[in-house]
């Protein structure tokens, strides 16, 4: 959607949240806006793939507001948290960040948030667009465990990019090289309090800034704005083409209710054997056991560059039988190649299996290939390379 000439007064209503930056971004160029988790999120800047290589090159702010908090407390906080997510916590320490996600009872995922430990009996989960506030408020009704679950004034940006390490030591100060990969610091940034993660949702080098005051916002975006701007900073949105090269899921789209961890291979995310209770533990035992019907690929797609992301999903043929869809897909300029995310029939799944893939401008050859397309080992994001 474009914005008119008034834009601070766009909207749709109170239903839908503006973010604390949302005037910010606004006044730095934002054009175009959906809406994610009931709140604006900027989409469009202009031009997605100088977005891109703003991303690659040097730094993007971006307002990821959207990604709302659901604060746990309690004296029981951590076995709940355990509660909601196969992945073994019991070794979580204070200050520790961690990729999680979250099953029903038949296994299936209800998001894939970021989780972040901030004191003992204190935990954030950072959230993908999904209501899991109201599932963490249904299953702690019956739970017997003392806890108490809400959403906090919390607002996170993301800087992202090579040079984001040099502005984040312009504005906190040389300590901010120790800060290790999927961790955070409690810090203060002209008065006002913030915690900050070494995490986000580019596959670069990167930081999350989680403003706890909604009525700073402007002042926050404009101060990072200004201390990056020797840096090549520049206002942005989180990049499909970053992520899809990074082979990033998106829910919604590479994975929703329907979808089980095993089929992505996020068999790492799952401890079956750790002992501890869990949602979806015997649903995850069976399906493990039983083998998965259909896997997520990868695929080049042989066709002329594709002007934008997919808006539906793509159905993928072979010898006239549909095998499977594609999820996510874009043209990378970096690679001079489209590229997908595809969910797919197990038995057609092998690297190099041609298909075919029926987009809205015909039928297209394609190749299932290995991902992520690019920095398969995670070296961008794990090295500080401040």
């Amino acid at each position: 959607m474009n914005l008119s000439e008034n834009k601070k007064n766009f909207g749709f209503g109170t239903q839908i949240r503006k973010s604390p930056y949302f005037d910010a971004t606004v006044n730095w160029g934002a054009q175009g806006f959906s809406v994610y988790n009931h709140m604006y999120i900027p989409r469009d800047f202009g031009d997605p793939e100088q977005n891109f290589w703003n991303l690659v090159n040097d730094a993007i702010l971006c307002d990821v507001a959207v990604e709302r908090q659901v604060e746990i407390n309690g004296p029981d906080a951590a076995e709940f948290v355990q509660l909601l997510t196969p992945r073994d916590l019991s070794k979580l320490a204070v200050g520790q960040c961690k990729y999680i996600i979250i099953t029903n009872a038949e296994g299936g995922i209800l998001n894939d948030p970021v989780l972040l430990r901030l004191e003992k009996n204190k935990f954030w989960i950072s959230l993908a667009d999904s209501d899991i506030l109201f599932w963490a408020q249904g299953l702690a009704v019956n739970s017997g465990l003392d806890v108490s679950i809400h959403e906090p004034d919390v607002s996170p940006l993301q800087l992202q990019g090579p040079k984001s390490g040099k502005i984040m030591q312009k504005l906190f100060g040389d300590s901010i090289k120790d800060l290790k990969y999927y961790w955070l610091e409690h810090l203060t940034l002209n008065g006002i309090d913030l915690v900050i993660s070494r995490t986000g949702w580019s596959s670069e080098l990167g930081y999350e800034i989680y403003l706890q005051d909604s009525s700073r916002g402007t002042e926050l975006w404009n101060t990072i704005m200004s201390a990056g701007n020797e840096f090549g900073l520049n206002p942005g949105h989180t990049s499909s083409i970053r992520r899809i090269e990074g082979g990033m899921l998106s829910y919604h789209a590479d994975m929703d209710i329907m979808t089980n961890p095993f089929e992505l291979g996020l068999d790492r995310l799952i401890d079956l054997d750790s002992g501890q209770k869990f949602i979806g533990h015997e649903a995850l035992r069976k399906i493990k056991a039983d083998g998965v019907s259909r896997k997520q690929v990868g695929i080049i797609i042989d066709c002329e560059p594709l002007a934008g992301p997919n808006t539906t999903f793509w159905k993928i043929t072979k010898n006239n039988k549909v095998i499977g869809k594609v999820t996510s897909a874009i043209y990378s300029p970096r690679l001079e190649k489209n590229i997908a995310l595809a969910m797919i029939s197990i038995e057609y799944s092998e690297i190099d299996t041609t298909i075919q893939i029926e987009t809205p401008s015909g039928i297209k050859e394609a190749i299932i290939v290995n991902k992520p397309f690019y920095d398969p080992k995670k070296k961008i994001t794990a090295t500080n390379t401040i």
